[in-house]
């Protein structure tokens, strides 16, 4: 066991900024040294700036997406198509499509995939909401955003069976070759996929 070199507060920091996503103790040593560094001008602001988001922050009743608003900036915009839904994993992943700007529909989020080995059954995700606002009449087409894994995949044909019923149209994301990709640097599922979906030149 490595021995302490700052007072418990500071050790806490670390623990702490060690539990986020790519950061590893010694990454979250020097996140913590650099926020010390810069008490005032970081430091402090990104203190007030999380106890704000805490103290705000919900989850969208409609969609699933996070905001300070409810309902969220996206259920709100008027912008938006209604008449598209797309379906995506986690909240990552709407930012995502979102930063894209290929897509201005309205979005809702399952909370995770359906998983066997991790006991993540159709109840413990945001489906049966999904089925209510796929049923109003101005939505025409679900589009399956969701990731191209045997959970993904799962998930995105249980989501089509749930909505068979309403006869909509249900498109998913295209599977295949990467934009600027090279085909040697490719594993033979992504391959197998884009030669599965190859379309008219």
């Amino acid at each position: 066991m490595p021995q302490a070199v700052a007072g418990p507060e500071i050790e806490r920091l670390i623990q702490l900024l060690a539990r986020m996503p790519g950061l590893g103790p010694r990454s979250a040593r020097r996140a913590a040294l650099q926020l010390i560094k810069k008490r005032d001008t970081l430091l402090g602001p990104l203190a007030d700036a999380m106890r704000i988001a805490a103290e705000r922050i919900v989850v969208c009743s409609s969609c699933g997406n996070v905001d300070t608003s409810e309902p969220c900036t996206i259920c709100r915009d008027p912008e938006r198509d209604p008449s598209t839904l797309v379906v995506v994993e986690d909240v990552s992943d709407l930012w995502a499509l979102e930063r894209s700007g290929a897509v201005k529909a309205r979005y809702h989020v399952l909370g995770g995939v359906l998983s066997a080995l991790d006991g993540v059954r159709p109840e413990h995700l945001n489906l049966a909401s999904l089925v209510e606002r796929a049923a109003l009449p101005e939505v025409k087409e679900i589009i399956l955003a969701l990731n191209a894994t045997v959970d993904g995949q799962t998930t995105a044909h249980y989501v089509t069976e749930s909505i068979r019923h309403l006869d909509r149209k249900v498109t998913r994301l295209a599977h295949g070759v990467p934009v600027g990709g090279e085909l040697d640097y490719l594993d033979e599922g992504t391959l197998s996929a884009a030669i599965r979906s190859r379309t008219a030149f």
